[in-house]
């Protein structure tokens, strides 16, 4: 069984999780990636969506928010974060289901198939062979036709943005960081299956560039 601290703490360390919030805000131009990151994922009345790395939830409450009607799953391996973030969702009286746990076999038991997967700011901090599992979990989670939405660090195509990732890789790690500088990511999509994979939208950070990846589950092989 997988040891369920066997992850990277928000900002890298636990005791920065408190910081994370602000410090998301401060680094990484929050609203413009998150706003474009909704627009792209187009949450529509009766899906099922799930948020992989939910965090402290805010991208979940901004999923509500825009779409009281669909059912949003938050998904964790960290409690702390998710204490924080089911708070939020109490809050704002939102109801959102938050899990404990990895994006693994284990989900599809727990929550079955759902209509779209999005992810922001997770992928850059495990390692290769976990993005990659992630990935491959992500597609088995969609019903045929379902998309996938990410937000993270990916391809550093210029060498301010590769000075300035080196902020979020001295937190993270290198190892497990340098995949997305390169640009991995979309060549991870395709081999775990997924199908019309573009990068729509790359946002210039105070960290490093951003991407905006999407892809679909196949209805069929060949689609």
């Amino acid at each position: 069984m997988r040891d369920t601290q066997d992850f990277t703490p928000a900002l890298g360390y636990r005791a920065l999780t408190p910081l994370y919030d602000l410090a998301i805000a401060l680094l990484t131009r929050e609203r413009t990636w998150r706003r474009a990151l909704l627009a792209e994922l187009d949450p529509k009345p009766g899906e099922r969506i799930l948020d992989i790395g939910c965090g402290t939830g805010n991208f979940a409450l901004l999923i509500k928010k825009a779409e009281p009607a669909a059912a949003v799953v938050g998904l964790d391996p960290d409690g702390q974060v998710l204490a924080r973030a089911r708070r939020k969702a109490c809050r704002a009286g939102a109801e959102i289901t938050f899990m404990e746990g990895f994006c693994d076999a284990g989900v599809l038991r727990r929550i079955g198939l759902v209509d779209k997967v999005v992810s922001s700011l997770v992928l850059h901090q495990v390692p290769l062979a976990e993005k990659a599992r992630i990935l491959a979990t992500a597609r088995e989670l969609l019903v045929p036709g379902g998309s996938i939405h990410i937000a993270d660090y990916g391809l550093q195509r210029s060498r301010l943005m590769r000075w300035l990732f080196r902020i979020v890789q001295r937190l993270d790690g290198v190892d497990n960081t340098e995949p997305n500088a390169r640009g991995i990511l979309p060549e991870l999509l395709r081999r775990a299956g997924f199908a019309g994979i573009d990068e729509r939208r790359v946002i210039p950070t105070a960290t490093g560039s951003i991407s905006l990846l999407g892809a679909y589950a196949p209805v069929s092989k060949g689609t």
